[in-house]
């Protein structure tokens, strides 16, 4: 029965569509950038994703689609999902209302939340765990920590927990910046407790994962009784950057030379990423080799008019 069940659920998630978007790059960093001496750690990831154009303008109503296709999957726990599963408006309208608009007015924070979101279900095929909007609305101690919380099946009975991060900003060295303080921040030994807390204090894991021996495997390396050590391994950080790209700006058309120009961009923009990630994390994250890494990078070509829609639009929702 419990295979059968995670048959079925491993079967679900690998039927999902690919991703609405192009990925240009997708393979670790040392495989990428063999030129990046520098950068010593061998596990880092980079995916580079991006948006096509129609009719001479990059495509926003097709963005906008896909993150408020995905809002429910952070603003709204499980048990909500499934009630509303037939209700697409009031989906929107309850996720809607579950976003905290005045404290991230213009920051477009919780945006590239949900868009992480969605990158997790799609593409890697991971399991939304912890719907971090619904729970930083709906319960102030459950604020800090990561911005998703995902887990992966991997088909034999074994899993790996995928705690995100999620930064838009316009410039994207300063998305890099905050970006690694938040991680550092996120995988000291008191974040990753709570957050371990978090998972195994749901009510609702058992309906999330059907397979009770993957529930009690989870439940028992996240128990306080065990070492946090034992995690590590288990660790994925996946790490949205989406940022404003005047390459993408500039542009008109989806060109093979286009796309060219966007893969030489992000890999000179990975290279400086890891370089600071892997100074300033190496040295004072315990395991750090044991925890593997994924660099998202995501351009955009006007951030202002990306969160002024996406504000608009739910504030309509929310009426």
């Amino acid at each position: 029965m419990h295979l059968t069940s995670l048959t079925l659920l491993l079967k679900t998630t690998t039927m999902l569509p690919k991703i609405d978007f192009e990925v240009l790059l997708d393979d670790s960093f040392e495989r990428l950038c063999p030129s990046a001496k520098d950068v010593q750690s061998t596990n880092e990831n980079l995916l580079s994703l991006i948006n096509d154009y129609e009719e001479g303008e990059w495509r926003y109503a097709k963005f906008s689609r896909f993150v408020w296709d995905n809002i429910a999957e952070a603003a709204l726990s499980f048990d909500e999902r499934q009630k509303l599963a037939t209700k697409a408006l009031t989906q929107l309208e309850e996720s809607a209302k579950n976003l905290r608009l005045s404290e991230d007015k213009g920051k477009g924070g919780e945006l590239a939340e949900i868009l992480l979101y969605g990158i997790m279900k799609y593409h890697y095929k991971a399991i939304s765990v912890v719907p971090k909007i619904y729970y930083k609305q709906n319960t102030q101690d459950y604020v800090k920590g990561a911005d998703s919380v995902h887990i992966v099946l991997n088909g034999d009975k074994t899993f790996s927990l995928w705690l995100g991060e999620a930064k838009f900003y316009k410039d994207i060295a300063s998305a890099m910046s905050e970006a690694i303080i938040s991680i550092k921040n996120a995988l000291q030994k008191d974040k990753l407790e709570k957050e371990s807390s978090i998972i195994t204090g749901i009510q609702g894991l058992d309906k999330v994962i059907e397979d009770s021996a993957i529930v009690e495997c989870i439940r028992m390396l996240l128990s306080p009784d065990t070492s946090i050590d034992r995690l590590k391994p288990l660790l994925h950080i996946p790490i949205l950057l989406l940022y404003q790209c005047e390459i993408t700006r500039n542009e008109t058309l989806l060109t093979e030379e286009y796309k060219e120009k966007i893969k030489d961009a992000h890999k000179i923009q990975a290279t400086s990423y890891f370089d600071k990630h892997v100074k300033e994390l190496e040295t004072t994250i315990h395991l750090y080799s044991q925890i593997t890494f994924h660099l998202i990078l995501f351009p955009v070509p006007d951030s202002k008019r990306i969160k002024d829609e996406f504000i608009d639009k739910a504030e309509s929702y929310r009426k």
